[in-house]
Order: C-alpha cells, then structure tokens, then sequence
C-alpha cells in the first residue's frame, strides 16, 4: 500500500514538474512573438500609434482603412463619378449646380400641385440653414493649421535647418511637376484615390514596408552625409555667423 502511494504521489510531482517546463517554454515562445519582433521595428516616420489613430481614429479613418466596404465604395465611387463628369465630360460645376437645383424645384413644385388632385397633404419641405458652432469650429481649425503652415515656411526661410530647407524646396519642386502634367481637379482625384489604396496596403504590409522603410532611410542619411562632407561644408557661413553675433 505505502508503495503504491508512493508511486502515486511521482507520477503528481512529475505532471507538475512537466507544467511547469511547459509554462517556461510557453513565456520563452511569447517573448520571441512576432509582436516582440513588431516592437524592434522603426516604424515609418517615427510612428508609435496604430495607422487608425494617426489618421484620426475617426469615421473618416474607418472610411480610408476600409473598415465598412460599402460606405468606402461609395465615397470611392462618388469621387469616381464626380472626376469623370467633370474632366472627361467636361461639365462645369456652376452648370451641374443649377441643373439640380432646377430639377429639384421642379419635383418638388409638381408634386405640391399634384396632391390637390390626390386628395393627399402636400410634402413637408425641411428647412436647411447652415449650424453656427460647426462652422466656427471649422474655421478655427482652418486659421490654426494656417498659421502653423505660415511659422514652418518662417523658420525654414530663417537658414536655421538646412535639411528641411532642401527637403521642402525638393517636395514642391515634384508637386510643380505633377501640377503641370494634370490640373488641380485631377491632382485632387488622385490625392483621393492614394489615401483609399495607400492606408490600406500599408497596414497590411506594415512590417515588410517599416524594414525597407528603415533601410532606405539610413542609405539616404548616408548619401546626405557624404553630399555635407563634399557640398555644403564648403559654403562660407562667415557672414551669417556673423549676423547672428552681431
């Protein structure tokens, strides 16, 4: 009997001890998680928060991540339609503003005289006026980001960070271009289109786009550095320099 106890109580110890190595394994595995992993990634542009968050973590992100197909499609497609009514048809806003409006009249005017024919009470027309508070807000915000626009361009044109100087004048040199290839109106569609397609690769393929993210960024730096050594440490400062003492 006592043997048999005895035996009983290694066969417990052993489960126990085969528990516990199971457990350790278990930690060992989720410290080598490909979330671990995730976190040793430089994310793209210094960002610490879920692609979500940065884009406002509102509707209009859950619009741009296709988080609702069909709400998505269809702002995609009014875009759509909108772009092709006006530049491949040609038709010109003012004219597709009064045709609605005419059309809308007409419908509602006919329909107001119909009902004395039908015996039926005319159509409520709602009343549409513009809310103060929304406006005002918007407005706001508008001046805000305005006038922060208007200190970037007044720090960078000061020469106190030459690399944003450059990267800056590179930035609306290439929008000049794509300016002179398309209008404003095409430039606009497809600014649209990028922020429907380009969120929605970029958080599936976060990982993979972070890594060449942070390879190329390190060849650029090491391409500025060289460009500093040769170009411009050789451009006479003296006279600033001087200026700013003075």
């Amino acid at each position: 009997m006592a043997e048999h106890v005895e035996s009983v109580m290694e066969k417990i110890t052993e489960k126990f001890h085969g528990h516990d190595s199971s457990s350790s394994s278990d930690s060992d595995d989720e410290k080598s998680s490909p979330a671990s992993v995730k976190s040793e990634i430089n994310r793209l542009f210094g960002r610490q928060q879920p692609v979500h968050k940065v884009l406002g973590g509102g509707k209009p992100a859950d619009v741009f991540l296709w988080r609702n197909k069909k709400i998505s499609a269809s702002v995609l497609g009014g875009a759509t339609a909108l772009w092709v009514l006006f530049e491949l048809l040609e038709y010109h806003l003012l004219t597709l503003v009064c045709h609605i409006l005419i059309l809308s009249l007409a419908i509602l005017f006919l329909w107001s005289n119909a009902t004395t024919f039908i015996n039926k009470s005319p159509p409520h027309i709602p009343e549409v006026y513009l809310p103060e508070d929304p406006v005002l807000q918007i407005a706001s915000a508008l001046r805000i980001e305005i006038n922060q626009c208007f200190a970037v361009l007044r720090d960078m044109a000061s020469g106190r960070d030459l690399k944003k100087f450059l990267t800056v004048i590179a930035g609306l040199w290439i929008l000049s271009i794509a300016g002179s290839c398309c209008n404003f109106l095409t430039l606009f569609y497809i600014s649209f289109v990028l922020l429907h397609t380009v969120p929605v690769f970029y958080e599936k393929y976060e990982d993979q786009v972070d890594s060449f993210a942070e390879k190329a960024m390190a060849e650029i730096k090491k391409q500025y550095a060289v460009f500093d050594a040769k170009v411009l440490s050789k451009i006479p400062r003296g006279l600033l320099n001087d200026k700013k003492k003075a």
